[in-house]
């Protein structure tokens, strides 16, 4: 069997520079998925 790589995508916790205009305190990332 061969190992698939795998690349989680972690949506919670960093500076969120790319989604800053959304990415506020009271409007977490989490909620524009």
């Amino acid at each position: 069997m061969a190992q698939s790589k795998l690349y989680p995508i972690v949506m919670a916790g960093g500076s969120g520079s790319r989604l800053w205009p959304l990415s506020r305190v009271l409007y977490p990332k989490q909620f524009y998925a």
